[in-house]
């Protein structure tokens, strides 16, 4: 039987790259610099657009990034792949991904170009959820002791971690789920920490889909040493 992700492409994904990156330290934004002499966006993006479900991606972008983007970026526009200028915050972002993606695809998927090492079985695991009509988030069981502090640095009581777990992206909804979501949120309103938290706002079922500890966020200079490693790993 041939499956739904396998006959043809359904999906959009919108790859949030507009951030500044300041905590990796000096330089050219963090997404465009190199792990194990790969660019870190190219790294996050290859798992998409190689995806035979997959029929659109926008990289939302810098604004100054938008008309002079990096020459290895450049080469890669065509039908299937293109860029817009992200927003101030992740929010507007992805409502300006939204927007590029237009409504001809049911499924969308929001992903994090500072995690260049999503497993496609992630991906897969992730439509299939979306598809099914619920909100999805690729998420990592907490392993570690979790403390809640006061204001200073005294415990205040250690949290119950059997329930609790770590989201990353993608993150997938149906269209029309992510798109009301985002038309109910109000100017005033406290900026989401991610778009599964939007649609779970909304009162829009979200899953969770277990992901693997490997698809690391890169934030900081540290994680761009781990980054280096894994990618030595996994040549």
């Amino acid at each position: 039987m041939t499956s739904r992700s396998a006959s043809q492409p359904e999906v959009g994904v919108i790859v949030v790259a507009a951030g500044a990156g300041v905590r990796a330290g000096p330089g050219e934004p963090k997404q465009f610099r190199s792990v194990g002499g790969v660019p870190l966006l190219l790294r996050a993006l290859r798992p998409f657009t190689s995806h035979p479900a997959v029929g659109r991606v926008v990289v939302t972008l810098p604004a100054d990034f938008v008309a002079h983007p990096p020459e290895w970026l450049s080469g890669l526009r065509g039908e299937r792949l293109t860029w817009v200028a992200g927003g101030a915050t992740r929010t507007e972002s992805v409502r300006a991904g939204l927007a590029a993606l237009g409504t001809a695809l049911p499924v969308v998927l929001v992903h994090d170009a500072a995690r260049p090492f999503v497993r496609r079985e992630t991906i897969d695991a992730v439509i299939a959820r979306a598809q099914s009509g619920v909100g999805a988030v690729a998420a990592v069981p907490v392993s570690d002791t979790v403390k809640e502090v006061n204001d200073g640095p005294r415990v205040a009581r250690t949290v119950p971690r059997e329930r609790l777990w770590r989201a990353q992206t993608p993150q997938g909804f149906p269209r029309e789920m992510l798109a009301q979501a985002y038309a109910r949120l109000r100017q005033g309103d406290a900026p989401p920490t991610d778009d599964a938290e939007l649609c779970e706002r909304a009162g829009f079922p979200v899953d969770v889909v277990a992901d693997a500890a490997d698809n690391l966020k890169v934030t900081t200079a540290d994680d761009f040493r781990l980054a280096e490693a894994l990618a030595r790993a996994l040549e």
